[in-house]
């Protein structure tokens, strides 16, 4: 996988890019100037991220894979040490699909419905492939998502949540928490 050069990454316009940043230079980036990009953060080939108004933050020691979107009016936070699988598409924003309005972006707004909210993701949390999550959704530090699940309401504090819609399983293991501070300790932070 081939990335753009700290020259380019800071051509691009973005709000803010911390240190250690791999950007794939097959990655698509709209809006730049309203998306942040923390420190050891890397984003794979064929990523989509198209910041709205509510703008994208990206926090640090953050992989995003191959082919995920974060799309949306809403801000859309991945706070540090979060992943994101292969695949995941974070929404901000979302069509009403009843009929009582037009759908799509080729429609003006005033014949449409579209709801922006924002979506939180925590402190290390986990995404897994092939995921989707809707406007509105906060996941807590430490929810770690199964593959395939649709993430449509809440999820509190290291739960492990899976299915479409995404339940609750049962408690993650919040031992990663004590290896996050002996990382920060041999960093000297």
């Amino acid at each position: 996988m081939a990335h753009f050069s700290r020259e380019v990454i800071e051509h691009m316009g973005f709000a803010a890019v911390g240190e250690n940043v791999m950007i794939s230079d097959r990655a698509s980036f709209y809006n730049c100037a309203a998306i942040s990009i923390g420190s050891n953060v890397r984003i794979d080939d064929f990523c989509v991220i198209s910041a709205g108004t509510g703008g994208i933050h990206i926090g640090n020691h953050v992989h995003v894979a191959v082919y995920t979107s974060l799309i949306g009016a809403g801000r859309i936070t991945l706070s540090d040490f979060t992943g994101v699988s292969s695949r995941v598409s974070i929404y901000s924003s979302n069509d009403d699909y009843s009929g009582l309005n037009m759908t799509g972006p080729t429609v003006p707004s005033e014949y449409t419905s579209v709801t922006n909210a924002e979506v939180f993701l925590g402190k290390h949390v986990i995404v897994g492939s092939g995921s989707v999550i809707l406007p509105g959704v906060r996941l807590e530090d430490g929810v770690a998502v199964g593959a395939l699940s649709l993430v449509n309401r809440d999820c509190v504090a290291f739960g492990i949540y899976v299915g479409n819609p995404a339940r609750w399983m049962k408690a993650r293991k919040r031992d990663l928490l004590v290896l996050e501070e002996q990382f920060m300790a041999s960093k000297g932070r």
